[in-house]
């Protein structure tokens, strides 16, 4: 179950699946989730960042306190890469674009991150158009601040939801069961090294059967 890309006895790199939260969700008691799952293997693991439940791809996690105090003050003073893939509905007339609304999270109901100039804080991702096909289209995203869902909520206020994201105006979709978003490349700075790193998680087989479906 765990997809292991790195580790050492400061830090833990993994490929997370889809479908499997980070931590606890409140309304199932039952339900697996990340950190339960890497303590079972590790001991105590320090949660660094996050990746929404739907989304698949690098993540990392620290093994003592010093670790997680070191990658914390990367995050905050962003000086961490982040590298999605999205695949989306329709294509831009854009090759790249820079987003910059502001985003205000947990809104109702179902949870979601709205545009919001007012209470939203300042958010900024950058995105580039990989491929294009006939109807959709794969971009790169490097979010450069951390707000829930800044992304998927950004691509749909550009007008390009993500596949099958239904929570952001997405339409239904055969092609793939969840949110078509991988995490795809993180560089931190190693906390005892001190070196650059960079860790690289391949697509998951449901993005890769979606490609293969868009390129036939």
């Amino acid at each position: 179950m765990l997809n292991i890309i790195y580790q050492d006895k400061q830090i833990v790199v993994l490929n997370k699946p889809a479908g499997l939260s980070v931590l606890k969700e409140g309304w199932d008691e039952t339900a697996l989730f990340l950190k339960q799952t890497l303590e079972k293997k590790f001991g105590r693991i320090w949660v660094v960042h996050r990746l929404d439940k739907v989304t698949s791809g690098v993540i990392v996690f620290a093994r003592n306190a010093e670790a997680h105090r070191h990658l914390n003050t990367q995050f905050e003073k962003r000086e961490v890469d982040k590298t999605y893939h999205a695949i989306v509905e329709d294509y831009p007339e854009w090759n790249e674009y820079t987003a910059r609304h502001s985003l205000h999270v947990n809104v109702g109901r179902k949870h979601r991150t709205v545009v919001d100039n007012h209470r939203g804080k300042p958010s900024e991702t950058d995105f580039k158009v990989v491929k294009r096909w006939q109807d959709h289209s794969m971009i790169e995203a490097k979010p450069k601040t951390g707000r829930t869902h800044q992304i998927r909520a950004h691509l749909s206020a550009a007008g390009f939801p993500i596949v099958a994201d239904i929570l952001y105006g997405a339409e239904e979709s055969d092609l793939i069961t969840r949110a078509a978003l991988h995490a795809y490349e993180l560089s931190i700075e190693h906390p005892v090294k001190k070196e650059k790193m960079t860790f690289t998680a391949p697509y998951p087989e449901d993005f890769e059967q979606l490609i293969d479906q868009l390129d036939q």
